[in-house]
């Protein structure tokens, strides 16, 4: 018989092609965008995509919300 190792994967997310950190696992990822409205006033309509898992972890990125003005 061989081992099952449980791997906690760490949870990234991205926005306009930069890498945020994770503020903490307590967060949600909603919570984390919220953090993140301060320094990126335009996540505030942001939709977030994911989790993709790649390798040991869970990437999430925040897309602008497409619409039209008007």
């Amino acid at each position: 018989m061989s081992a099952i190792n449980a791997t906690e994967l760490l949870r990234q997310f991205k926005y306009n092609g930069v890498t945020l950190d994770c503020p903490g696992l307590e967060f949600s990822p909603a919570e984390v965008k919220d953090i993140y409205t301060n320094a990126y006033p335009e996540l505030t309509n942001a939709v977030i995509e994911g989790p993709v898992q790649t390798g040991d972890k869970l990437v999430y990125e925040f897309r602008r919300a497409v619409g039209t003005k008007g």
